[in-house]
């Protein structure tokens, strides 16, 4: 039986390898399986939103190109969660047999739902950003081979949000194109919102207590808010209500 490590309360918790993994507190291992599990679900299944959803709606050959080039970089994404969670014996390959609509760890079904080529510049714009701030965080893990793995991520999450910011500017030439974009938010901006749960969540407060986070469910979310919001407003578009529960 392995044994546990306590962590004082005012100590700083750095994990380097699967075997201190295995002697760290139980509620870090579950916590940090379940951010891990969460994200990497969620790479898939974007993998998926750009063959399944975006590359339809692309308006032309060069444009389907681009939706497939991300795509291949989300599945490598994926690939690095499930690589990570395999060293510390956690297997995602079931995810892969999963449909989209199977997945519901990293968010609910309406990420999955753009029908129009302005909800994908949204989603890209506005929605990935919530997930680059997200594992921004990651980047300073105390568990050091999940901080390592993300930096590819978020190099490639860079270059998604400035395809969405390139079909979003194309369309905000126009009076039709920014009523378009505006429909768009208007109707994803819940959805993500809710990407950031709950804004009390006493779990974020331990995973930065462990230091699996930086900020609190709250926080991220206003920092989203203030990035995006000054995106929309610079194509001409009308934030929606910031209003949650």
């Amino acid at each position: 039986m392995t044994r546990k490590v306590a962590v004082l309360d005012d100590e700083l918790l750095v994990v380097r390898t699967p075997e201190e993994f295995h002697r760290a507190p139980a509620d870090y291992q579950k916590m940090l399986i379940s951010q891990i599990m969460i994200n990497t679900e969620g790479e898939l299944s974007g993998g998926d939103d750009y063959t399944m959803v975006f590359l339809p709606l692309a308006p032309n050959a060069e444009e389907r190109q681009v939706c497939a080039e991300r795509a291949v970089e989300e599945y490598d994404h994926y690939k690095i969660g499930k690589r990570i969670l395999a060293d510390i014996g956690v297997d995602t390959t079931y995810m892969e047999q999963q449909s989209l609509d199977e997945r519901n760890l990293f968010a609910d079904q309406g990420l999955h739902t753009c029908t129009t080529w302005a909800e994908r510049g949204v989603f890209s714009y506005i929605g990935e950003e919530a997930a680059l701030l997200m594992i921004r965080e990651f980047a300073d893990s105390s568990y050091k081979p999940w901080a390592e793995a993300v930096r590819t991520i978020i190099l490639d999450e860079k270059v998604h949000i400035a395809h969405g910011a390139r079909v979003c500017r194309n369309l905000a030439t126009t009076e039709e194109g920014r009523e378009q974009l505006q429909a768009a938010l208007d109707r994803l901006w819940p959805t993500f919102v809710g990407v950031f749960g709950n804004p009390n969540s006493k779990r974020a407060q331990l995973a930065i207590r462990y230091g699996l986070r930086q900020t609190t469910n709250a926080e991220a979310r206003d920092q989203w808010i203030k990035t995006v919001s000054a995106r929309a407003v610079n194509l001409g578009l009308r934030v929606p209500s910031t209003e949650v529960g």
